[in-house]
This record gives structure tokens, sequence and C-alpha cells, in this order.
């Protein structure tokens, strides 16, 4: 199975991104599922319903979230009647959605996609991301009902990441992380089988703080005073990820590459 994640959208530069490109990129390299984090594809903050169909309309098959799921008010009762975003599975108890489900590839074959929150340096305390992720993949264990499994690790700390990466070593297809906006250069296949990358970066433009245009966060930097609201880079983007190709048979990783497509950054994919 071939299977792509995307990292976090940033902003409309992201969304357009995705918009161009990952039509093409189905088609190209022959894509069975696709994640995408859309986090921040609401004016950095968040995801809206419009945004969602859009992300939807572009080829994603599920559209991840975060510790921003809920930025956007109208998510709160969307999320309700599209299974196809997932928010954290460690999020508040009474959170609307859900943190996990089981899709249909183009071929019929089932994915499984779950998303965890870190705990360290995050604003605010957590459920234990590795016993929320250890019910999960202990009820659905790789190559049975699940043909493949992707985990969003949404951290961060790149310790967190990794210690997450090892936890699910043989037990999913795919972790990934998010949140950080930049993608890092380890992407593996662990020893028991599982495609790794500590972050997959942004869908967004890199002429940027992580994906804010520049002004006001070097102010801050340098100043230590804010003058005004972070907003959105609106350069070209690039849309950054990670690529995934499995054991028909088993559901581990066989190929991983890392994605990067359009903007600033060198190109890179399978």
């Amino acid at each position: 199975m071939k299977l792509l994640f995307l990292g976090d959208v940033m902003g409309r530069a992201g969304r357009a991104a995705i918009t161009e490109h990952l039509p093409r990129l189905r088609e190209d390299w022959k894509l069975d599922f696709v994640v995408v984090n859309g986090e921040n594809a609401s004016n950095g903050m968040g995801l809206s319903p419009d945004h969602a169909r859009l992300l939807f309309q572009a080829g994603a098959d599920v559209v991840t979230l975060g510790d921003h799921a809920f930025d956007q008010k109208d998510m709160l009762t969307y999320i309700e009647s599209e299974p196809r975003i997932i928010r954290p599975l460690n999020f508040a108890k009474n959170a609307p959605g859900r943190g996990v489900g089981l899709f249909p590839d183009r071929r019929g074959r089932k994915v499984l996609v779950t998303q965890a929150l870190g705990q360290v340096f995050m604003k605010r305390a957590f459920d234990d991301p590795f016993s929320a992720l250890d019910g999960v993949l202990s009820r659905y264990p790789l190559g049975g009902q699940a043909q493949a499994i992707v985990v969003d690790v949404h951290c961060e700390a790149t310790s967190e990441k990794m210690a997450m990466g090892h936890f699910c070593d043989g037990r999913a297809s795919l972790v990934a992380g998010t949140h950080t906006h930049v993608p890092t250069g380890d992407a593996q296949v662990l020893p028991k089988g599982t495609g790794y990358l500590t972050d997959a970066g942004m869908c967004g433009d890199y002429d940027s703080v992580i994906g804010m245009d520049k002004v006001e966060p070097m102010r801050r930097f340098v100043t230590g005073m804010p003058k005004g609201r972070f907003q959105p880079a609106l350069g070209e983007a690039t849309v950054s990820g990670f690529y995934v190709e499995t054991d028909e048979r088993t559901g581990k990783a066989v190929t991983v590459k890392m994605v990067r497509q359009g903007g600033r950054l060198e190109q890179s994919g399978p």
C-alpha cells in the first residue's frame, strides 16, 4: 500500500499548495491513501469546515488536527458529522469527535488513523499519550482488521516523538511527527518495521518563522515586545511530508521517503 502523510497545512499558502500539488501527487505516485494534518489551515489557527472540505476535495482521505483542534468554533459541531476528521485521542474527555477511525483506501482495504498529543513543553497537560495509543494499537493489531495503521504524534519535543515511534514500532505502518513545522531528516524504517519521521514539516511558506510572516515574530525575539498579531506568510508554499510503502501481507513499511514539493525547499519524493 502506498501511503502519504502531509504535515501541518499553514494558512492560505498551505491550502493553495495542497490544492495545486496533491491531485498530481495522487496520480503520479499512484497513492492508495493520504492523511493531511490540517490544524493550522485556517489563518494558522485551527480548521474551518470550508477549509476541511477543500482538503478533502484536493485528495485527502483523512484530516488530523492537534492542540488547535477547536480554535475555529464551527469545528465543535462539524467534527460530529464528518468522521474523516480525527482529533487527538488524549484531548479533553468530553471533546466532540473521535481520536481514531478505520477507513477504506481506494481498493477497499482498511486503514486505521489515530493521533496523540505530547505532554513535554506543551501549554496544557494532556492525558498520557502512550497509554492512549496502546489501547488503540492493542485493539487493532496491524495486518488484522487494519491492513495499514497511520499514527500522527503531535508533539513539541523531538525526544517524545522518537519515544512514541519506538513505542509503536511493529504495531503501526507509519508514525509521523507534527506540530513544530520544521521537517526533520531522519526518515527510516524502525527495527520492527514501522516507517518513522520525527517531524513531517509544514505545508506552508518557508520564507517565514514556522509559517508566520517574519516581521512580528522577529520583533518579539529582538525587543521582547509585541506590536501586532502573528499572520501566516503568503509566499509560495512547499508541500512537506512522508511517503511510506508497505508490505501487502504484514502492513509493515518497506520503503520510506521524505516529501517536499514546490516552494523553496529542496525537492524530494519517491
